[in-house]
């Protein structure tokens, strides 16, 4: 059964126990938001767009975007939003694997990828795709889990308790902040900055961990304290 086939169940799965969630509301969009600037006129790709709530903010912001995903049940549901503004859509949606990109050379002037990397098997081909399919100049808005924090402490803990446990998204690698510089970099991206959100701190077994939100509201403490954030946040550019 094919990586596709799992990721469509999943994605169909998620949308049937809350069709009305806002996905652009999530925190590592909120991230994005705030360091994307004017994007109006600008060609824009989210690779993962998934269920299209980021694509579907990005085209009311002016800009030309194209969302890739290689999930029919997500692009079918993000379709379906893209119509509900009425007339016609207002973006592209393409089907296609991270891995290999179906875009020529220097098509865009911006890439957005949240929350993908961590789900993609050979994470150093998709982030050279990204950088290939990139113009000289453009940008890279990229965020993805970092396990050096008490995530991370958590997550040994939890692999020793329950052995047997499965993710509950078909594919999910547990990685940190360095080595997400290194793929970064590996694949030719010049680093601009890093800012982080989202810190969890699962103190009581059996309940959900406790997020500190006033810490991310401050932008000075939050980019300090990046490096243990559990969504850890890159923008790079394409010399």
């Amino acid at each position: 059964m094919s990586l596709s086939f799992e990721y469509d169940k999943w994605h169909q799965r998620v949308y049937d126990a809350g069709p009305d969630h806002e996905d652009a509301s999530s925190p590592w969009y909120r991230l994005v938001r705030e360091y994307l600037g004017e994007v109006a006129g600008s060609d824009v790709l989210e690779v993962a767009c998934g269920r299209g709530g980021f694509v579907r903010q990005l085209a009311r912001m002016g800009a030309n975007v194209t969302g890739c995903d290689f999930s029919h049940s997500a692009l079918r549901i993000a379709q379906s939003k893209l119509f509900a503004l009425g007339g016609p859509p207002l973006a592209r949606l393409v089907q296609g694997d991270a891995q290999r990109l179906p875009f020529a050379d220097s098509s865009f002037d911006i890439v957005v990828s949240c929350e993908t990397i961590e789900h993609v098997p050979l994470v150093q081909a998709a982030i050279s795709e990204m950088y290939r399919i990139t113009r000289p100049g453009g940008k890279l808005f990229l965020t993805t889990p970092n396990y050096f924090n008490f995530m991370g402490v958590y997550e040994i803990y939890a692999r020793f308790r329950h052995p047997d446990h499965v993710d509950d998204q078909p594919f999910d690698r547990r990685q940190w902040f360095l080595q997400i510089h290194k793929w970064i970099r590996q694949s030719g991206w010049t680093i601009l900055g890093t800012d982080g959100t989202v810190h969890q701190f699962p103190f009581f077994p059996g309940h959900n961990p406790i997020r500190w939100e006033n810490l991310e509201a401050n932008r000075t403490i939050r980019k300090m304290l990046s490096p243990f954030a559990y969504t850890y946040f890159i923008y790079a550019s394409k010399q």
